[in-house]
């Protein structure tokens, strides 16, 4: 059964505090969240957490929750802000909004479309998948700027990264949209594509912000 919203937010809560500062427990002011929230209990009955004396410490099996947990809410800081360019606090919000939605199977789809990041906009780390363990094993990129492709080279084109507006529509106007084929004949002096059975020219900084799905 899924964790409820608040009972994500304190296993984040708690994985920061004993993962990443490195303190042997949660206080509760500190998770945002009151200690009489029926969401403690939720945890609790799910031998997620146990509370000592008024601290929240993790229990083995709720340490492995908190860290897809924690997975799950920077990948959605990724998302919005790398890819649909919703920053400060609304991305923040809206991450936090959507990471709910990232069950499993979901999350992984959506690390290999970033390329499996290791650090979250904050610079905060990203713990790995299996997905990202498998992918750097094999080699593979995933997904990646059409500037690391080679002549001859073809993939599906997965999204545009760029805050600019005319930038975007003249992509669009291309026919550079998610799913779409793409294949490079040229890599120097400027990068020429093709999609479908037209074929255009952009140089470097253009082609940066198209990134494609090997």
């Amino acid at each position: 059964m899924k964790l409820s919203c608040n009972a994500e937010e304190i296993l984040e809560a708690l994985w920061i505090a004993v993962e990443e500062k490195r303190l042997p427990a949660l206080d509760p002011q500190y998770a945002g969240i009151p200690l009489d929230d029926p969401a403690y209990r939720e945890l609790a009955e799910r031998a997620l957490i146990e509370i000592r004396q008024g601290m929240i410490y993790f229990r083995p099996e709720g340490r492995e929750e908190g860290r897809m947990t924690i997975r799950r809410h920077r990948l959605a800081e990724r998302l919005m802000m790398d890819v649909l360019n919703i920053r400060g606090d609304d991305g923040n919000h809206q991450a936090c909004q959507f990471e709910h939605l990232l069950n499993e199977g979901v999350d992984v789809k959506v690390c290999t479309m970033l390329n499996h990041p290791t650090t979250c906009p904050h610079g905060n780390p990203i713990p790995p998948g299996e997905c990202c363990h498998k992918a750097r094993a094999d080699g593979d990129l995933g997904v990646v700027p059409l500037t690391e492709f080679k002549s001859g080279q073809e993939g599906e084109i997965a999204y545009i990264q760029t805050d600019d507006n005319k930038k975007m529509q003249k992509l669009m106007a291309m026919g550079v949209l998610p799913g779409n084929r793409i294949i490079l004949t040229q890599a120097y002096p400027s990068y020429v594509f093709r999609v479908g059975y037209s074929e255009f020219a952009i140089d470097t900084n253009l082609a940066k912000e198209i990134f494609v799905r090997k």
